[in-house]
């Protein structure tokens, strides 16, 4: 399994990052990646990449919570940021009209101006959106035959939604919000609609941990070796054998992401 989407800079993994990282190999995550939220956030992601370099790669971007906090030179340190081979996508970019913690006309240049930059790079879109679908979408359609590839991460929206993605290429990152039944109703019905070539898994440690774990873990904190609990949710909705999610997810992510093909060292 690879994880797509983990904070791993958060401050909640600062005294066990080499035993968070064991804990995920010995739950059969192969890889995951590390998700770059502003400039800070994205250098200390690459700084992770480096130290834990056979099994850590990363993103580098601006989330849109921070679109109003961007530098004059911020496109260029991402550029410099994306030379180095760790880095595998421009993201996590975006809008978010859900909290505007930034100013949304501000988001919007952010957003595009990351998406000019992905396409000059040639590198994938790890994608944030949040009640703001109709000008994120308008915003990507122009280039969605111009860059590798996008990943809608953390996908909690509809079932119109999920189609017009899914019409335009985008891969979508399922959570462990599919195993809350009470936020995650609507996603849980729609999720059998993604076809398995465009599906990946996510954690999004720290947050987002599946309420299905028994025993109930003593920390909220969510961290990859849960991911096998969004799995065995996906595969009790739609039916399919966890491993064939298993096996297809990773392959879609290895692809996409440009990933090595290895196997779990324990």
């Amino acid at each position: 399994m690879i994880d797509i989407g983990v904070n791993f800079t958060n401050k909640r993994f600062d005294k066990d990052r080499s035993d968070v990282i064991q804990r995920a190999k010995n739950n059969g995550v192969s890889s995951f990646l590390v998700t770059g939220t502003n400039i800070d956030e994205s250098k200390n992601a690459l700084a992770l990449c480096q130290q834990f370099p056979d099994y850590l790669s990363c993103t580098a971007g601006v989330h849109p919570h921070d679109a109003d906090h961007v530098s004059a030179n911020y496109l260029e340190e991402i550029t410099e940021l994306a030379s180095h081979h760790h880095v595998k996508a421009i993201g996590e970019c975006g809008l978010d009209f859900n909290r505007n913690f930034s100013a949304p006309a501000q988001q919007i240049k952010v957003f595009q101006q990351q998406i000019d930059l992905a396409v000059s790079l040639e590198l994938p879109l790890f994608l944030h959106q949040r009640d703001a679908f109709e000008p994120w979408f308008e915003l990507l359609t122009p280039v969605f035959d111009k860059v590798p590839a996008m990943v809608s991460h953390c996908f909690t929206s509809n079932k119109v939604e999920l189609e017009r993605c899914l019409a335009a290429g985008m891969y979508i990152g399922i959570t462990g919000w599919l195993c809350d039944e009470r936020r995650g109703q609507e996603l849980r019905d729609i999720v059998q609609y993604i076809p398995l070539n465009r599906l990946m898994i996510e954690t999004d440690a720290p947050y987002l941990t599946p309420r299905t774990i028994r025993p109930k873990p003593r920390s909220s904190r969510n961290e990859p070796a849960y991911l096998p609990y969004v799995v065995k949710t996906y595969a009790e909705i739609t039916g399919y054998a966890p491993q064939v999610i298993i096996e297809q997810s990773t392959a879609n992510a290895q692809q996409v992401f440009n990933l090595p093909i290895s196997t779990v060292s324990k």
